[in-house]
């Protein structure tokens, strides 16, 4: 039986819907079906969000998965974000992460407090690029490119991204949208891993014509970058 916060949560949704963004959704989301996709914009759902994490039934939404809507798992995504205690969070994005089924919920779940806790995330984040599961994986590999690429950086952990292997593009894609970021923040380290073509060949030319998309990484990077594409 459905519970009153879920039910609660369910029609609110609807009353936020925005049909013509729907549309967009559809076309931009394709591993969500489309009749899961309600249509509601991001800030409604982070303000929503926001109210529902101070309500003490919280966690019967959260207890309800699978969740029937794709709006259901953005709004999910955004209560973790919010939460302050590090150990109820991760237990949550623990439960939650084998029902990610899209990229928008994947890159947009963020919590806060990741930040305080740097030595447990790694701890996760070595375990989720082990997975099997596609948006865990990308989770994992967001999760070392939000957090690691500044003081905290180590060569080990592009390393780690190099040696994934996956057929799944929106793992591939994460893995060349992290490359591009740490050639932007940590260059002289992570330009070996082009140099010596670490990446399989899609993900290696990816990862190029992402950073010299990249306002942070000088002319003179991007055209040595550019000599490096596997033809």
């Amino acid at each position: 039986m459905q519970g009153k916060i879920v039910k609660e949560a369910e029609e609110e949704l609807f009353r936020l819907q925005d049909l013509k963004y729907r549309e967009m959704q559809v076309r931009t989301i394709p591993s969500a079906a489309p009749e899961t996709l309600i249509g509601v914009r991001t800030p409604e759902l982070r303000k929503y969000a926001k109210e529902l994490s101070k309500r003490e039934d919280v966690s019967e939404f959260l207890d309800a998965l699978p969740h029937q809507f794709f709006d259901e798992n953005q709004l999910h995504a955004f209560i973790l974000s919010e939460m302050k205690d590090y150990d109820t969070c991760m237990a949550g994005v623990e439960k939650f992460l084998p029902f990610v089924d899209n990229w928008a919920t994947c890159d947009q779940m963020s919590p806060k407090i990741f930040k305080k806790h740097k030595t447990e995330l790694l701890k996760k984040v070595r375990k989720w690029i082990r997975s099997k599961k596609t948006y865990t994986i990308r989770f994992g590999v967001g999760m070392l490119m939000e957090h690691f690429l500044g003081e905290d950086f180590d060569p080990e952990y592009p390393e780690l991204v190099a040696s994934i292997r996956s057929e799944e593009y929106y793992v591939n894609m994460m893995i060349a949208w992290y490359f591009a970021t740490a050639l932007a923040k940590q260059y002289e380290a992570v330009l070996p891993f082009i140099k010596e073509k670490k990446l399989e060949r899609w993900t290696h030319n990816k990862t190029i014509q992402k950073a010299v998309e990249s306002y942070r990484i000088t002319p003179e990077q991007k055209e040595y970058l550019r000599t490096l594409k596997i033809k």
